[in-house]
Formats: structure tokens, sequence, C-alpha cells
């Protein structure tokens, strides 16, 4: 595949905006085309990244089935890996520095980032960010910023994050997203303990992230929760210690695993009211359920006052896995590195981005963990 042109250099020598292949939606529903599009010229603290692979996210899905309030055009994506090709004015990172992108960079001055919270920045709100236009001059909107699968993009720096080089691309490309998210909701959010049981419904590419992670973390039993069958060796290859469909016996399969008592942790990786009261009832009595998907606002969870008394226990979410993704992104890519982190059960394919509208599709019902698009 042929990489972003460059147009003839200005007479002044200056640098010029870059036409790149993209994947767009131009309206809610509508049909997903690979489109030209142009970027900006790096501005003061700006770097355009050439993108070597990029995950295909529920996250993207989610802006344009309606489950997220999004502005189109809109360039899909947000979880990707690349390299620095352009560096604007007051830039610390140089030209063929690998890095990762974060969809959520902290400002680092507001209220919760002065609390140690990055995760919950204010600054951090907009599903979609104008910038660029589309090869027919119509203002182009970027998923979480980003706009991530295309063959580059143009963002702040904060937005990057410089990696150890060598890991493939189609792992470095989750490390942002469905790696740093399940991981941190084992680690960060729930603190998940040697010993430990754990269920975890929903096993798409986060839900298998954190089976990882809590048989990275010492979890002796490991519960995997999905409607699919086919999920079986995906969440066995993962961690899992057992598979379980997600049907009418599953409360009692959970507890006869866990001595009748239910598990320490559950984790809900749907976002959907449904599963989030499931989670609820597989936990045992002063455990823990960590909401991870992300749902619709008119989905509500119901659950009775007398119950949440009596059992004691703990329900929040997991935003971001609640991390620093500055500091924990180079640490899970030298953990993967190293092989005490095993990323490759996350990866159920790798497509071109003629392909990435096929991918979506395959997302949409289910099939695999994360589908990864090849832009190198």
């Amino acid at each position: 595949m042929s990489g972003p042109e460059l147009p003839p250099a200005a007479p002044t020598g200056g640098p010029e905006p870059v036409t790149v292949r993209a994947l767009v939606a131009r309206g809610s529903g509508a049909e997903l085309r690979v489109e030209r599009v142009r970027l900006p010229v790096p501005g003061p603290g700006e770097l355009r990244v050439r993108i070597t692979a990029a995950g295909v996210c529920h996250s993207d899905l989610s802006m344009v089935n309606g489950t997220l309030a999004a502005r189109f055009p809109l360039v899909l994506g947000h979880e990707a890996t690349g390299v620095v090709a352009e560096a604007g004015p007051n830039t610390r990172l140089a030209v063929g520095t690998p890095v990762a992108l974060n969809w959520a960079p902290a400002c680092r001055a507001c209220w919760w980032c002065l609390r140690d919270e990055p995760w919950l920045c204010a600054a951090n709100t907009a599903p979609t960010v104008a910038r660029g236009e589309t090869d027919d001059g119509i203002r182009l909107h970027l998923t979480l910023g980003l706009g991530a699968l295309a063959e580059a993009v143009v963002v702040p720096e904060n937005a990057v994050i410089a990696i150890p080089a060598g890991l493939p691309p189609e792992q470095a490309a989750l490390l942002g997203c469905a790696v740093l998210t399940g991981v941190g909701a084992v680690g960060n959010t729930a603190r998940v303990a040697p010993g430990e049981s754990v269920a975890v419904i929903g096993l798409g590419g986060v839900g298998l992230a954190v089976l990882t992670a809590a048989r990275r973390a010492g979890a002796t039993t490991i519960l995997a929760v999905d409607v699919a069958e086919a999920k079986r060796e995906l969440a066995l290859a993962a961690g899992a210690t057992d598979f379980l469909l997600s049907d009418d016996r599953l409360s009692r399969e959970v507890r006869g695993r866990t001595e009748g008592r239910g598990v320490d942790h559950a984790f809900e990786c749907v976002g959907r009211a449904t599963t989030i009261r499931a989670a609820w009832r597989l936990t045992r009595r002063g455990g823990a359920v960590t909401v991870v998907g992300m749902g619709a606002k008119d989905d509500m969870v119901s659950l009775g006052a007398l119950d949440i008394f009596h059992s004691a226990r703990t329900l929040r979410s997991s935003v971001y896995g609640s991390s620093d993704p500055d500091r924990e992104v180079p640490e899970l890519a030298r953990a993967a590195l190293d092989g005490t982190l095993d990323l490759s059960p996350l990866v159920s394919g790798v497509v071109s981005l003629d392909e990435a509208p096929a991918a979506f599709d395959r997302l949409a019902r289910g099939e695999g963990a994360r589908w990864v698009v090849s832009l190198d």
C-alpha cells in the first residue's frame, strides 16, 4: 500500500498539507468508505504520525451506530501505533520515534489531574474534534481527537506516547486502548490480588485483556463469560480457567466454582444494563463489580435497595483503566517485549484499510477479539 502523498513543495519551501487515505463515515448508520482527506501542517506543539496499525474498537462502532453523539463526516479510529513523520515547532519527540496514540491526553492542570486522576481529566469530554477536511472541502471530524484509521494523523504532542521499538505493530496498536483499559481495570481499579476469583462478562478485545491481566495478577479462578461459544478458545488462550455461556444457568455455574459464594471480582465489558445486573449477581457478598464497558445514557440499571445494603457489594466503573497512559503504556510495551504480557490472543486478524468496513461488520456481529488494520 502506498503511503501518504505529499503535494509539490510550495515556492517558499515551507511545509504543505498532506493528503492521506482514511476510513470515513458521512453520517450515523452510513456506509463506511475509504476516502482521501487533507491533514493540516503540524503547528506548534503538534506532530504528524505515520500510522502503521490501528485497532477496530467498539467505541468506533458506537460513533456510527448512534450510541455516542458524533459529528460528521468523521474519520474513525483511536487505537493505533505509528512513527513520528513530522514535528511542528516546540516539540520534543524526534522524527522516526515509534509511538502509541493516546485518545485521552491529560492536561496536567485541572482539578482531577492535580489529584492524580488523569483518566478523569476535564479536557477530555468531546467524542469528536474538528481538524482537517475531506477531499471535497468539507470540514472533517476525528474520533476522540485522533481519527487513527488513516495513513497519517496530525495531533497534539501530548496525544503521542513514545514506546520501545520491536513490538509487532498489530500488538503495539492495542496498547493505548484495549490493553491499557483491561490491564488497568484489573490492576488500578479493582486491584485484584493473588488467589482471588474473577468473572469477566464480554470477550471482545478489552474483555480478553482483562483475562490476561487477571492471570498476570495471580487470580486462581478466572471465569470467562460470553453469549458465543466461539469465544471459548480465545478465552482459554487469554488466561481463563473456565468458559461459561451467558444463559439462565450462569449464576448457578459460577457459584458451583466458587464454593457457593460468587466471585471476588466481576468485570462487565459490554456496557449494557442487563450484563451489569448479571455481573452483580455473580459477585459474592462484599465483592466488587467493575464496569468497563461504555453503554448508552438511556440504558438504566435497576438494583434493589435492600440488595445493595445486604450484599455489601461495590459497584464502580473503570474509565480508561484508571490509568496514567504516559507512564503505563511504555511499561506495558516493555512487558509485551520481555514476554511477561502476552498480547497475541487479543489479535484475531490483520486486514488492509480497504477491508476495514468488513472488520466493522465482524465487530458488530461479535466475531473474534480485535481486528487490526495494517497501514504499513
